[in-house]
């Protein structure tokens, strides 16, 4: 049997058949963090870890005590186990990720960046377990038991039938009247041209509720030059609100019932690593959604864990608790000292 479901009723919380609230799918991937700054290829020590946009939003979801379900594939190796135990760990509902032991599972070597710059990330996922999801990982069942969706731009960019799973997800909870969220998280060097990449990514967003474009990638997708552009551009295609992160200029929102605003970035005494504060803004965004909160307020709890999450190595670390962000948010004052970028105001290789 070369495909199986590593999960067992009595293998962790996960694998109870509690229903889950969101969903989201994609790859996770194993990763390691450099020790020391410099080019990887003279690091000599790393620190392991999992990373994922998609995994990353899961994770944050997870920790302020939502039931969150990952539809994925990893390989029968030593990276795929080590990555459906850490999701078993975070409490993420394993049900549907699958261990394909006729393909690898992905990682990603990262470098480790001083002085708050972006650093540079190598990933090793051609051929991967997850690249070979498709609409045979779909179960309608499983769905169901959501009410939400969440998507980024990078699974669908992995593969065709990847991208079709991307639309077959999207159209299933849309049916079902449920809302979805959508990431563009654009990753040029995974599609074939700039043009099909605009079309495809362009495509997904239609069928989101809410859209959440960095900056840059919104002018790359829209051909507009401003966030209220960007906003305009979607909201005519029929989504109910956009998010425009604008990195140390916080955000700018409009929904289709013409709540329009900017919401500032939160100051944070030192950045650490900017990998993951985009997802870190897609938890703060979706929950505060999901729990009835207006887009600005929903943007301003983005700004706030986005800004967590450039503070800590590594892609997921920083996401607060339900506990931690209550304090936070209950403060005015967090104790911060100087701003820093809440998404990724750039676009990946």
């Amino acid at each position: 049997m070369t495909l199986s479901n590593p999960a067992a009723p009595s293998a962790s919380p996960a694998a109870t058949a509690e229903p889950i609230t969101f969903l989201t799918y994609g790859e996770a991937m194993a990763l390691f963090v450099a020790d020391t700054p410099g080019d990887l290829a003279r690091v000599e020590r790393f620190t392991r870890r999992v990373a994922g946009a998609d995994l990353n939003v899961a994770t944050g979801l997870a920790r302020l005590g939502f039931r969150v379900g990952y539809l994925s594939r990893v390989g029968g190796d030593a990276f795929g186990r080590m990555i459906v135990d850490a999701l078993a760990a975070e409490g993420i509902d394993t049900r549907h990720v699958s261990i394909d032991d006729r393909w690898p599972t992905g990682f990603q070597l990262k470098a480790r960046a001083t002085g708050g710059a972006d650093p540079s990330v190598e990933s090793f996922r051609r051929g991967s377990a997850a690249s070979h999801l498709s609409v045979a990982d779909f179960d309608a069942a499983y769905a169901d038991e959501a009410t939400h969706l969440h998507l980024t731009g990078v699974a669908p960019a992995i593969s065709a039938s990847s991208l079709e799973l991307a639309h077959r997800l999207a159209a299933h909870f849309l049916a079902a009247g449920k809302t979805v969220s959508f990431d563009p998280n654009l990753r040029p060097a995974l599609w074939p041209s700039t043009e099909v990449m605009v079309d495809k990514v362009n495509a997904l967003a239609a069928l989101a509720t809410w859209v959440l474009p960095g900056l840059a990638e919104g002018r790359i997708l829209t051909g507009a030059s401003d966030p209220e552009g960007i906003a305009a551009f979607y909201l005519a295609r029929g989504v109910r609100g956009v998010v425009v992160k604008l990195g140390v200029e916080g955000a700018y929102y409009a929904s289709a019932d013409g709540e329009r605003g900017y919401v500032a970035a939160v100051p944070v005494a030192e950045v650490i690593d900017t990998v993951g504060a985009g997802d870190g803004f897609a938890v703060g965004v979706v929950s505060a959604l999901h729990e009835g909160f207006s887009l600005a307020r929903a943007s301003a709890r983005g700004a706030l864990i986005g800004a967590l999450a450039v503070q800590v190595i590594g892609d997921s670390e920083g996401l607060p608790s339900r506990a931690q962000l209550a304090r936070l948010e209950a403060s005015a004052a967090s104790g911060l000292a100087v701003r820093a970028a809440i998404g990724d105001p750039h676009v990946a290789p």
